[in-house]
């Protein structure tokens, strides 16, 4: 079938909007609002039009306001917290056009950067956090090499943080190494599932599982049932054999968990719990444990949730 050629109309936005998604990348909102309300008297019904101009007007404001925001490490959490906000803002809006939403991330996760970089240039010393955000403003500016990087630094740092694995495996899948991320992305559930930051996650695996558990949890649940879901649809299905003191840090874990819901404590227990008890069966699965052990695991899962455990084995 032959495409439909755009009416002279539908051809004067289009090469609006280009010029409006060029200002965008170099953050001249002003300019980009002019042309907007150009195309608006064109067409005031095209969609893409008026959710650019919502976009450019809540960061015209934005970015006003992040002149006096202090030094260079307050600029960047402000405009990477706003990023969030803007998330919010956005979901609220229908058919937001990618190319328009990538060229205002370009911009200002390049605001942040520029304030992380001046630290990192400025310090003596290579501090976590700081790498860390560096890193994920060059993955949200679709630098993936140089996020990986950075975050890769971040990790040897701090070798044990959730935050910075999971930035990490995310930056992994954008590159389609999707055997690392799947390792990393199970890490960083495992470690501190509240943690993680989800909202600064592009990787497809991750999106398509949150929008799935949306549907049954919470915004305050999801990131605690992400690794018992994960582990059920197959996606963190990279294992491994746990060392002697892992092993003893896991079945302490474990006793401490059981305990506290025994004593009905607050917080995610009952995923958290299942969590811990899903990779002690990996584990005696990759050793070769006794199958008495698994079955018992198994039936505590069962009387934790019995959806989860008829997922689990079926």
């Amino acid at each position: 079938m032959a495409e439909r050629q755009l009416t002279f109309k539908e051809n004067e936005i289009m090469q609006i909007l280009n010029k409006v998604y060029l200002h965008f990348k170099e953050g001249e909102f002003a300019q980009a609002i002019e042309l907007l309300e150009r195309a608006l008297e064109i067409d005031f019904e095209y969609s893409d039009i008026a959710n650019a101009l919502k976009c450019a007007n809540f960061w015209r404001e934005v970015t006003e306001r992040g002149e006096s925001a202090g030094g260079d490490y307050e600029r960047g959490e402000y405009y990477l917290s706003q990023w969030k906000v803007f998330s919010g803002f956005i979901s609220r809006m229908e058919n937001v056009s990618e190319r328009c939403l990538f060229s205002l991330k370009f911009h200002i996760f390049g605001r942040a950067l520029s304030h992380y970089l001046a630290l990192y240039n400025e310090a003596e010393g290579l501090d976590p956090a700081i790498l860390l955000r560096i890193g994920r403003c060059h993955k949200g500016r679709g630098n993936y090499e140089s996020a990986i990087s950075f975050i890769e630094e971040a990790s040897r740092q701090k070798r044990e943080d959730a935050g910075i694995l999971a930035e990490l495996a995310d930056c992994y899948s954008l590159v389609n190494e999707n055997k690392a991320a799947k390792v990393f992305f199970r890490e960083a559930f495992f470690l501190d599932p509240q943690a993680i930051e989800l909202s600064y996650l592009e990787s497809p695996m991750i999106q398509r599982l949150v929008s799935k558990l949306r549907e049954r949890f919470s915004e305050a649940e999801i990131r605690d049932w992400i690794p018992v879901y994960g582990a059920i649809y197959g996606l963190f299905n990279i294992k491994r054999e746990l060392r002697p003191l892992e092993l003893g840090k896991l079945k302490q874990a474990i006793y401490q968990l059981e305990k506290d819901l025994e004593q009905k404590r607050p917080g995610p227990l009952v995923p958290r719990l299942i969590n811990h008890y899903f990779w002690l069966i990996d584990h005696y699965l990759s050793c070769g444990e006794e199958r008495a052990k698994i079955d018992d695991l198994l039936a505590r899962i069962k009387s934790l949730d019995p959806g989860v455990y008829r997922e689990y084995v079926n």
